[in-house]
């Protein structure tokens, strides 16, 4: 999974990056320091790994992982050149989703590139530099469909869909709520836009460590960044940048104790995880054995033979069935011999839809 994280110059979007990924990317209260995107891969916290590493004494154990891709901070006018121009888009036209980072706290150290502090005027800045740049992908694609479309109907249907999805941008809208198709085949070509505005969103409101234990219930930028995430069908984790890079620069048991004493449950970076995972509708199955134990990320709703290819396109290819057993039958049985006797060890076919949690073994011949 890849996300890709804007956000105004000086709203802590940097510190947040840099916390999540102790990649150390140059941060500093001026814009536009992070010129070249910086990218860290970050593994996902899953106990149920750790526990199966001891049940099957594994050599190793890999969990899943995410792909972070810090963009340099936008400013009005972005799209026309202003700031560092629109370099930022093509790094995050490859995104599963977006992490969008906004400011609400006041600190008169930390300038507001805008003056002051307006969680929902940001967010509409970030929105119509967004949709400025979709609107020149349509306008090159309409161009280029515009000479063919005359003699071919394939090319004349494009070249409709672009200008209505070209019209709905231009009333400020977002392409990710376009639903104005006339058939499968156009929400197929719609996909193959890769328009940012059709990317999902996570907001992550950045707060004050006051704000953190009552998760920004106090906090009115908050309030009314939840409000339009509702109405947008998006995610919001509330984070404090600066707790999270603290929280960087501890060892996990120290984390676990710092967590507790501010009164928290889990870090930014598993909220951020959990509300990635169901925005994207994700989930992990799991492979267990001597060797390793392993976290593998799918799509809710995958069946036995696609989850097999994750691992190599021959175990899909040559697929024959799947040996399943839940995690927390697992547990409770002790063993994998003990579950296998209680019959809750299952072979499944083609049509099985994987569950999170499941540990699988796959038969394959190719």
């Amino acid at each position: 999974m890849k996300l890709g994280i804007v956000g105004l110059p000086n709203v802590g979007k940097s510190t947040l990056f840099n916390s999540l990924t102790k990649a150390g990317a140059e941060s500093a209260n001026y814009p536009f320091c992070t010129i070249d995107p910086n990218v860290g891969v970050v593994t996902v916290p899953d106990e149920r790994l750790n526990v199966l590493g001891e049940m099957y004494h594994t050599k190793k154990i890999i969990p899943a992982a995410i792909e972070f891709v810090d963009i340099a901070g936008l400013v009005k006018g972005a799209s026309k050149g202003e700031g560092l121009g629109n370099q930022f888009l093509a790094n995050i036209r490859e995104v599963d989703a977006i992490v969008h980072v906004v400011r609400c706290f006041e600190d008169s150290n930390i300038v507001h590139v805008d003056g002051s502090i307006d969680p929902m005027r940001d967010v509409e800045t970030i929105n119509l530099e967004l949709i400025f740049s979709d609107i020149e992908v349509l306008d090159r694609r309409i161009a280029k469909t515009a000479r063919s479309a005359r003699n071919d109907k394939a090319a004349a249907k494009e070249l409709k869909l672009l200008e209505k999805i070209k019209a709905y941008l231009e009333d400020g809208r977002l392409a990710k709520n376009f639903d104005d198709f006339e058939d499968e085949e156009e929400e197929e070509l719609f996909q193959s836009f890769n328009l940012l505005t059709a990317k999902p969103v996570i907001f992550a409101a950045n707060v004050t460590e006051d704000d953190l234990p009552n998760d920004g219930e106090d906090n009115e930028g908050v309030q009314t960044l939840r409000k339009y995430a509702e109405e947008e069908k998006c995610e919001v984790f509330v984070v404090c940048a600066q707790i999270e890079q603290e929280i960087a620069e501890l060892e996990d048991d120290e984390k676990k104790m710092f967590l507790e004493d501010l009164g928290l449950k889990e870090s930014g970076l598993e909220k951020l995880i959990r509300a990635s995972y169901r925005l994207l509708g994700l989930i992990s199955y799991l492979t267990a054995g001597e060797p390793e134990v392993r976290a593998w990320t799918i799509t809710k709703g995958t069946k036995a033979p696609q989850a097999a290819g994750k691992i190599h396109t021959d175990f899909e290819r040559g697929f024959i069935r799947a040996e399943v057993v839940a995690y927390d039958d697992l547990i409770a049985c002790g063993s994998h011999n003990a579950a296998k006797e209680k019959g809750l060890i299952r072979l499944e076919g083609k049509d099985y839809v994987v569950q999170d949690g499941d540990i699988m073994l796959f038969r394959f011949n190719v």
